[in-house]
């Protein structure tokens, strides 16, 4: 089970659609056209529109098991007394007094350039459940970061 947010399963559902709906009739059209084209046994288009439509039907297949065991997280029942999904926190790192702020949110919804880490990461890992004040050791790829939590409010 995965928990997301209602916006981050609206986009879900909308990919889904515009990969069912559009991009599956122009896998299919682009094969027919490759197959057009003549002997199948040396046709490179053929088997790279084959492939790209193999690629296309594993992501559907994934983001409709990633709807399928979505849960949608209830923002109006989150508290901003701890770190948990959907938190957003402002935090500094202690050894270079840098200033960051993240908001912990599913795995699907994870995008660094909007400042959404996914709770997977060990950041987030490192923060749930601290309250605003803590101050946490949080082990990275390159070592550890040790960050104190100022503030916790709520995404949505």
């Amino acid at each position: 089970m995965a928990y997301m947010s209602q916006e981050g399963y609206d986009k879900l559902v909308a990919q889904l659609k515009q990969l069912e709906s559009v991009e599956r009739p122009k896998a299919s059209a682009a094969i027919a056209e490759a197959r057009d084209k003549g002997d199948l046994s040396e046709n490179s288009e053929y088997d790279a529109a084959k492939e790209a439509q193999a690629h296309l039907e594993d992501k559907i297949n994934q983001i409709k098991l990633a709807i399928a065991e979505a849960k949608i997280v209830d923002v109006s029942r989150l508290s901003t007394d701890a770190v948990q999904i959907m938190s957003k926190v402002e935090m500094t790192n202690l050894a270079t007094k840098s200033k960051m702020v993240y908001t912990i949110v599913s795995e699907s919804e994870a995008n660094l350039k909007e400042g959404k880490i996914s709770i997977k990461t060990p950041i987030a890992q490192g923060l749930l459940n601290h309250k605003v004040g803590d101050e946490v050791e949080v082990k990275i790829p390159r070592g550890s970061i040790k960050l104190r939590i100022d503030k916790i409010s709520l995404e949505y």
